[in-house]
């Protein structure tokens, strides 16, 4: 069984515990001195000059009185705060490797991350877990991962795996995992289903954090989710939603990332009192939002532009997220924290210069200092298995003249439950580019079981050709949207061939493609290739007609059967509101 230390990583040495206490004295130099700091004070609220020394890779002391080092930094009066904590990512929705991860948000000041491997967990199970915590050693970045609680999702999809009451008791065990993973399925926990609670009552009886994942809940059903042992949510659209949370004593985490942007409408509900209890949050952040806007250095501008204390927001990605996981030492500039420490020169753009971690300098002005590893295992490559598919796969019978529709609703992931008349040629139906209605399907790719789901689609625009994707929420089977059943086919065989990624097909030729060959989901390549990748397969999507900004995510959250209200699986078109299999016709 790990111990605490090994879980939030902060095994010391007596000697280095010695000799960190013989500078803190004054007997002899630091390792490094940080002359002229003004100290983002996050215990007390406050900014004020001093000087900080460092033994080793923690703080020794703090004060006018430290005047040596045997590396000497003079900051001139700018900022220094604790290392950023993003208290809830799925970095699976980067598309890039937790290396490439690292070399993109460390000199944005992020020094730690919470990360929840539910994408990966969908397609290897446990086998996922172990390849995210190796791919994490080494790098300048410290990554804490939460037990996916919801593999499957649901039983109206196939997923490449199954955690259960034993693999999440086992995946407990492993060093740096805090907890259990959000718990999506919320009517499992308010109507007690067996399955479900089991898990929750491992996790409780390992001492362990839980996250939530709530949306909507409230009154006595709520009550009934809260009092299971879930700590947090990040699910929160409205302030009335959020203060009804942390009334019942709730962490609110305020997500503000790629998919879904709710900082702007969270923030009136942070003040005084109820600010020790708010983080600030990602979730998600896909490739070229981090490579131009970063990560949590452009959630603390945006919420200080919006009004926000400075020190308040600093907080809430610092010291409040070290707090609610339990992360010793960590979170705060003090003696015997982490020297995980950043410079700024203002509490207002938060421009990043400096970042230190575990005492070292591993970042300035942008740029990594050093290589970090890259880990690769074969578990997580060829992960595609699909069968043999021909024009008659995506075949569809005639069975109706009015059809159900999967209407999609601009930036958002909720759809609407249409029916509509539907064009047919020779007793099968067909996609209708000048009305938009088009094919979609998904295609099981775990185990080669030939389980295709159909269904229709209103909204891309796509006027021909087809756009095919291995990234599709939760099980992250293949779906494919076209005009063409022909491009259909060719476009799943290329994601087939390349192992997963993102295809765009016209005329049964690749117009652009994005290889995202680990475990179908992520690449194995630099950020800047996957956002050039991903800027081919946009305009090639484009060029076809599609007017949606990020096609491929709108696509990946069609196969999504826990988001209202209709989605399509391998196991056929989903009506989320009476969570039920439903046919294409009325």
């Amino acid at each position: 069984m790990s111990t605490a230390g090994k879980r939030t990583g902060t095994d010391i040495s007596v000697e280095d515990l010695k000799r960190r206490i013989t500078v803190a004295r004054g007997d002899e130099p630091g390792d490094l001195l940080l002359k002229n700091a003004r100290l983002v004070d996050v215990f007390c609220g406050e900014v004020r000059e001093s000087h900080v020394v460092v033994s080793g890779a923690f703080i020794a002391g703090i004060g006018e009185s430290y005047t040596e080092g045997k590396q000497v930094l003079d900051l001139q009066g700018k900022y220094l705060l604790p290392g950023f904590i993003d208290g809830h990512v799925h970095v699976e929705s980067s598309h890039v490797t937790l290396s490439e991860f690292a070399r993109a948000v460390v000199p944005r000041g992020t020094t730690a991350v919470v990360i929840d491997p539910h994408e990966i967990a969908n397609v290897l199970g446990l086998n996922g877990i172990e390849y995210m915590l190796k791919a994490s050693e080494g790098i300048p970045l410290d990554v804490f991962v939460m037990v996916p609680s919801c593999v499957p999702a649901t039983l109206l999809e196939t997923a490449g795996a199954s955690l259960g009451e034993d693999e999440i008791a086992q995946a407990l065990k492993y060093d740096r995992v805090l907890g259990l993973g959000e718990m999506m399925n919320f009517p499992g926990v308010i109507f007690g289903t067996p399955e479900v609670l089991g898990k929750l009552v491992i996790s409780s009886k390992s001492g362990v954090v839980i996250d939530g994942h709530a949306p909507r809940v409230a009154g006595p059903e709520l009550n009934a989710y809260v009092t299971a042992g879930i700590g947090s949510d990040h699910e929160c659209t409205t302030r009335e939603e959020a203060e009804a949370k942390l009334r019942l004593g709730m962490r609110l985490m305020i997500r503000e990332g790629s998919a879904a942007k709710n900082l702007a409408e969270l923030l009136p509900v942070i003040n005084a009192s109820t600010s020790r209890r708010c983080l600030f949050v990602t979730d998600d952040r896909h490739p070229e939002d981090l490579r131009v806007e970063g990560h949590m250095d452009h959630i603390l501008q945006k919420a200080v532009s919006l009004g926000l204390d400075p020190v308040m927001a600093v907080q809430l990605v610092t010291l409040h997220p070290a707090e609610y996981f339990g992360l010793k030492r960590r979170g705060a500039v003090a003696p015997g924290y982490i020297a995980d420490l950043v410079v700024v020169d203002d509490l207002k753009e938060f421009h990043v210069e400096t970042v230190l971690k575990s005492g070292q300098i591993v970042a300035q002005e942008g740029l990594i200092k050093s290589d970090i590893p890259f880990y690769s295992s074969d578990t997580v490559f060829e992960s595609v298995h699909l069968p043999p598919l021909s024009e008659d796969s995506f075949r569809i019978e005639a069975n109706g003249s009015k059809a159900r529709v999967i209407g999609l609703i601009e930036n958002q992931i909720v759809t609407r439950h249409l029916v509509q008349d539907v064009k047919t040629e020779l007793g099968t139906i067909v996609s209708d580019p000048e009305e938009d209605v088009l094919k979609v399907a998904v295609i099981e790719r775990h185990s080669g079981t030939g389980n295709i789901g159909l269904a229709l689609v209103n909204g891309f625009g796509l006027k021909k050709g087809a756009l095919a994707s291995s990234v599709a929420h939760d099980a992250h089977n293949v779906i494919v949207v076209g005009v063409d059943d022909g491009d259909m086919v060719r476009a799943v065989q290329e994601i087939g061939r390349m192992g997963g990624g993102f295809v765009v097909v016209s005329d049964r030729d690749v117009g652009a493609s994005l290889p995202l060959p680990v475990a179908g989901l992520m690449s194995d390549q630099p950020l800047e290739t996957v956002c050039e990748g991903l800027d081919r397969v946009h305009q090639a999507a484009r060029d076809l007609g599609v007017r949606l900004d990020s096609p491929f995510t709108t696509l990946s959250f069609l196969a999504l059967p826990v988001i209202p209200e209709l989605k399509v699986t391998d196991q056929g078109l989903v009506d989320v509101n009476t969570f039920q299999i439903v046919d294409l016709f009325e």
